[in-house]
């Protein structure tokens, strides 16, 4: 087996919410293993930051896409750049959500069920379908879906997160069965309980 500083050598990945949490931490271990990293969040100024900190360790410089992938067209403006350049994607890691806040279903705001919708599982469902001709294009391609307990439990007041994640997983484990039989590999990934913003937001005493 290559050392860790190799294995993902030249291997060209994607991680979406990179910017904090799950995503930076990620994007820190994969640069470190040798990826060509391209990053993408909301917020430019903590993409920079990232980047800084990846240039100070040694690593390869990634490419910073800042965009809001619930701006679907975006998502298909940034597929067509990396095909452009790069011609293919070896690796996507879907970690981009947002929490939406915790509350009795009946006091969601319609505006707030259809945001926290639209990135938690729309926008993966356009990611699917603007990578996935790049994810074949590589020898190995490999995506990876962040999901939660939640999608299961079905805890009260989780209403439009869990019914996201569900949604997602299901949707995930759909693809993945079409894909079977190529070179691409589908997966969804329960991190549990991390120390992340998102989990601070719903669990502001946990420690």
């Amino acid at each position: 087996m290559a050392p860790p500083s190799e294995r993902l050598k030249d291997r060209l990945v994607l991680i979406t919410g990179a910017s904090r949490g799950i995503g930076r931490a990620v994007a820190t271990r994969f640069a470190a293993e040798g990826a060509r990293l391209i990053l993408t969040a909301r917020t430019q100024g903590a993409l920079e930051e990232l980047d800084d900190e990846l240039r100070r360790a040694g690593h390869a410089p990634p490419t910073l896409a800042p965009l809001d992938l619930a701006d679907f067209s975006l998502i298909d403006r940034m597929a067509g750049g990396i095909a452009e350049r790069f011609g293919r994607l070896d690796a996507l890691i879907a970690n981009a959500g947002m929490l939406g806040g915790l509350s009795p279903l009946h006091h969601v705001e319609p505006d707030t069920f259809d945001r926290v919708l639209a990135l938690n599982l729309t926008a993966n469902f356009r990611l699917i379908r603007a990578f996935d001709p790049l994810l074949r294009a590589s020898d190995a391609g490999r995506l990876v879906f962040v999901t939660s307990g939640i999608a299961r439990s079905r805890r009260a007041y989780w209403g439009p997160y869990g019914a996201g994640k569900a949604a997602l997983e299901a949707m995930v484990q759909i693809y993945a069965a079409e894909v079977a039989k190529t070179r691409l590999r589908v997966n969804l990934l329960d991190p549990g309980r991390v120390r992340t913003g998102m989990r601070a937001e719903a669990m502001p005493g946990e420690d």
